[in-house]
C-alpha cells in the first residue's frame, strides 16, 4: 500500500471514528431530553438551596427557558459519552503507538477522564455552596438575589472547566516529566512561582473572596506536588539520585 492509499484509509477512519464518537453523543442527548428541565434543576440546586426563603431564578430572554435545559442535556450528554468517545480516539491512535507507549497511555487517558470528573464533582459538592453562599449575603439589603438562568449556566461551565482542567494537572506534570521536557528537578525548583499562578487562577476564576479563591488555588498546587510524585514512579530514570532524595 503506497502513501497516498494509507493516508487515504486513515482518513476514512478517522470519520469512523468520529461519526460514532457523534452517534453516541447523539443518542444519549435524545435519551436526556425528556429529563431536561429537571437535569437543569439538580444543577441548579447548589444555587437555589442558597437563595432566601420565596427566592427563585428568572429568565430574561424569551427562548432561555428552552435553550437553557437543552444546553444543560447536552452537557450532560458529552459528560456521560465522554468514556466512549475517548475510547474511539484511543481505538484511531493506538495502532500507530510502540508497545510501550500503548502502555503508558492507556492508564493515562483512564486517569484523565476520572480526573476532570473529580474536579467537576469537587467544584459542584464543595465549591458552590461556599461561593453562592457568599453571593446571597453579599447582596445589599433590600437586594433580592434573582439570578438569570442564562448566566448562571455559563458561571458553572466556566467554573467546571476552571476545576476540571485543574485536576488535569498531575497528567500534565507525568507528561512533561515522561517526554524528558521538564526535568523534575527543575518543577521542584519552579514550585513557588506555581504556587503564586495557582492563586492568580484562582483569583481570575472564583468571586472576589479568599475562601473560594484558596478552594481553586490549594488544590492546583497539591495537584502540582502529586504529579511530581507519579513523575517519579513513571520515569525515575529522569531525575537523578539527588533529586529523588530532596523534598
Amino acid at each position: 500500500m503506497n502513501t497516498t492509499e494509507t493516508f487515504i484509509s486513515h482518513l476514512i477512519e478517522l470519520r469512523d471514528r468520529l461519526l460514532r464518537s457523534v452517534i453516541g453523543l447523539v443518542l444519549v442527548f435524545i435519551a436526556l431530553f425528556p429529563f431536561a428541565n429537571k437535569i437543569y434543576h439538580l444543577l441548579a440546586e447548589p444555587m437555589l438551596s442558597k437563595l432566601p426563603a420565596g427566592g427563585q431564578m428568572i429568565a430574561t430572554a424569551v427562548t432561555t427557558p428552552f435553550f437553557v435545559p437543552m444546553k444543560v442535556a447536552m452537557l450532560a450528554a458529552f459528560v456521560i459519552s465522554l468514556p466512549h468517545t475517548l475510547y474511539q480516539i484511543w481505538s484511531f491512535v493506538a495502532p500507530g503507538l510502540y508497545a510501550h507507549e500503548r502502555k503508558f497511555m492507556a492508564p493515562l487517558v483512564v486517569a484523565s477522564t476520572l480526573l476532570f470528573f473529580t474536579g467537576m464533582a469537587f467544584a459542584y459538592y464543595l465549591v458552590f455552596p461556599v461561593v453562592f453562599g457568599f453571593i446571597t449575603h453579599a447582596a445589599p439589603e433590600g437586594v433580592a438575589v434573582m439570578t438569570d438562568i442564562g448566566n448562571y449556566l455559563d458561571f458553572v461551565m466556566t467554573m467546571f472547566i476552571a476545576f476540571g482542567l485543574a485536576f488535569e494537572v498531575p497528567i500534565a506534570v507525568v507528561m512533561l516529566v515522561r517526554f524528558n521536557i521538564v526535568k523534575i528537578q527543575t518543577l521542584k525548583d519552579i514550585r513557588s512561582y506555581v504556587i503564586v499562578g495557582a492563586f492568580v487562577v484562582g483569583a481570575i476564576f472564583t468571586p472576589p473572596d479568599v475562601i473560594s479563591q484558596m478552594m481553586l488555588a490549594v488544590p492546583l498546587w497539591l495537584l502540582y506536588e502529586a504529579g511530581i510524585i507519579f513523575a517519579r514512579f513513571t520515569m525515575p530514570h529522569v531525575a537523578d539520585e539527588k533529586a529523588i532524595s530532596d523534598n
